[in-house]
Order: C-alpha cells, then structure tokens, then sequence
C-alpha cells in the first residue's frame, strides 16, 4: 500500500470514526487530482463543477492530447451506476468537443472496471484504483482493497436474513421469482426481499420480466459471498473411537430420536456430494441441544485431536437444501461450498472441486 493512498485513506477514515461532516465525492475528485499530479507532463489549469454538463470538469496542460476530462461521480460503484454515469458522460463527450470521460465513485469493482474500459472511459475510486488512459498519458493501479463505508453494503447483503434469500436463489436459479413467493421460500419480510433485490440487481446479477425476477450470475454472487463468509456459529471438538462412516450415521438416528435437526457439512457434505473429496473428521450443524447428543454417543470434548465437529447454527437457514443422501442428511452444495471455506486441511481446494464438479453443473 503506498504512502499516498494510506494517507488519503486514513483521513477519509478518521472523519467517519470521529462523526465529522464528509462529502465523499470531493475526496474522490481530490484523489483525482493527486494522480494527474504524479505525471510531470500534466499540469492542472482549472477545475468546474459542478455545471449543467457535469459534476466536474478539469482544464489541462497535456501536450500531446486532451486539453479537459469530464467527470461524473456516483454514491455507488456499482455496475448499474457505472452503466447510468457513463451514458451521461459519453453524450457530454459529445458535446465537450472530444473531452476524456471519467467515473468516480467510493469504490469500483474489477468488474465495474471492465465495464469502463469496453466503453473507453476512464475510472477513480476513493481507495486508490483507477485507470487513464487519454492521448500519451497512461495510468493505472488496482488491488486496492474496497473502503469502510461500502463495506456497509456488503453486511447489508450478507447478514443472515439476507443470506436466507441467497440460498433459495442459488438453489433455484432458473426460477423466477415474485417477491411474496420468495418472501415465504425464505422466511423473511418482503422489505428483506426488497433490499437484497436492490442490492442483486446493483451489480447486475438478477434479470426482471412481468413474470418475476431470476437469478442470471450465480457464480459471482456465491464467489463475493464466500470472500465475506465466516463461521458464525458455535463449535464443539469432539473425539471417538468410532469410525467416520458410523459417526453420520448415529448422528443421524441421534438426530431423529432427541429431535433435533442434522446435517453434515465442510469435507462431510462434500464427501457425498463430489466422492473424490476427502475430510478427516465428521462435522455437521446440530440444531438440539448439543449436550444431550454428546452424552447419547458418548463424544469426548477435547482442546486438540477432535474427530467430530459439532456447529450449533447462527442460523436456521444454513439447513435450506439440505437432502438425504447415502442414509445422512446433507446440507446444500451452496453451504458446503461456504463452509469449507477457512475449514484448513486443504478446503479451498475442496471447495474449488465443488463448484467446478456440482455447483457449475446445477447453473
């Protein structure tokens, strides 16, 4: 991270923390300036805006080509926003006689990004990325991690009602949906179906008709779903002498006589659902009393060594999709595929073999 960046971004940061007034697009044209200073040949002669034909525009010295970019700046980074600034700034392209375009916002995505640079406009974020590219003038960095106040926007999408939705959607993503329908598929309030709705269709991952909306990108959703996850619920190391195979199997008839619901999940699910991958212990979700099935078949509690990974759910969603398979009840390929995220003993690796063998093929 350089000097520049950190110091633009710690103050931006320290004037959220502290409650001071922030007007987050002056920042952002203010890291616009700082990276047409860091190009000797550039020379910033003027700034507007914002006027009837832009939010900003900056008058150059730049031998060689443009003389003035054209500047729209959006609350959101995200792609339908792109898609709205970018045809503003096109047309005052038009008019601006050849003026360099250029989107602004908090924060832009690599696949806002892409979007900028099909239609040969340049982009600047808050968090350092940006690319321009006018007459001699090159520039470009990225990598740059995304800031605290569209972090916000991500808990929103990923709390877990929110996740609720998300689950029925990547279970059934050719269905379309009308809003009641999905309201009750998930268990939530029709204003949670409206949020995440919005937030889906911000970054251009759903699709809307008069018959309802469906799901049209599963794989970025579930890829920035699993990059925010983490295991949330409670988890209790075990240790028995019994083998892996019988461990689900009494976990499940233990499940049905203390009336509990289980189902397996990280390398235990995978197991079942994509048979090349390999676990070294039996870890389900158990929503009971954990106690009482530690007593039933006798686990051990241990600091190290465990063999079976008991979870007490955050969440009852975690058992949506779950199926029997093989005599145990196994949770979703979509759950598994975030559970074995952070689970160690080589899961990533697990979790890539699932969505290139189970989840790839269900889309």
């Amino acid at each position: 991270m350089d000097m520049e960046y950190f110091q633009c971004y710690y103050s931006f940061q320290h004037m959220l923390k502290t409650g001071a007034k922030v007007k987050t697009d002056a920042v952002v044209r203010q890291r616009l300036i700082e990276t047409l200073s860091t190009v000797p040949a550039i020379r910033v002669k003027s700034q507007e805006g914002p006027t009837a034909g832009a939010d900003l525009i900056i008058r150059l010295r730049n031998p060689g080509g443009p003389s003035a970019l054209i500047c729209e700046y959006k609350s959101s980074g995200q792609p339908r926003f792109a898609r709205q600034a970018i045809n503003q700034l096109l047309r005052h392209r038009d008019i601006n006689s050849g003026a360099y375009p250029v989107f602004l916002a908090p924060y832009i995505s690599p696949e806002t990004a892409a979007i900028c640079v099909g239609e040969g406009v340049g982009y600047q974020d808050l968090a350092g990325n940006c690319r321009l590219s006018f007459g001699p003038i090159y520039i470009e960095r990225h990598g740059f991690p995304n800031p605290a106040v569209q972090r916000r926007e991500l808990r929103s999408l990923y709390s877990p009602k929110a996740e609720r939705v998300l689950r029925v959607l990547l279970s059934n993503p050719a269905r379309r949906w009308k809003t009641q329908a999905l309201a009750r598929g998930a268990e939530v309030s029709l204003g949670q179906i409206s949020n995440v709705k919005r937030l889906l269709s911000d970054r251009e991952w759903i699709e809307s008709s008069p018959e309802g909306f469906r799901l049209s990108r599963p794989e970025p959703l579930v890829r920035e779903w699993s990059s925010q996850y983490r295991q949330r619920s409670r988890a209790h190391e075990l240790f028995s002498l019994k083998s892996e195979s019988e461990m689900e199997l009494e976990l499940r008839r233990a499940g049905k006589d203390l009336g509990a619901e289980c189902a397996l999940t990280q390398f235990s699910a995978a197991a079942h659902l994509a048979p090349y991958v390999r676990g070294q212990r039996t870890t389900a979700y158990w929503s009971g009393d954990v106690q009482a099935v530690i007593r039933a078949l006798q686990f051990k509690p241990v600091p190290s060594g465990a063999n079976v990974l008991l979870l007490e759910p955050y969440d009852e969603g975690v058992f949506y999709g779950a199926a029997e398979m093989d005599g145990v009840l196994v949770v979703s390929p979509v759950q598994a595929y975030l559970d074995l995220q952070g689970a160690g003993l080589r899961s990533e690796e697990a979790a890539a073999e699932l969505l290139e063998h189970v989840l790839r093929r269900q889309w």
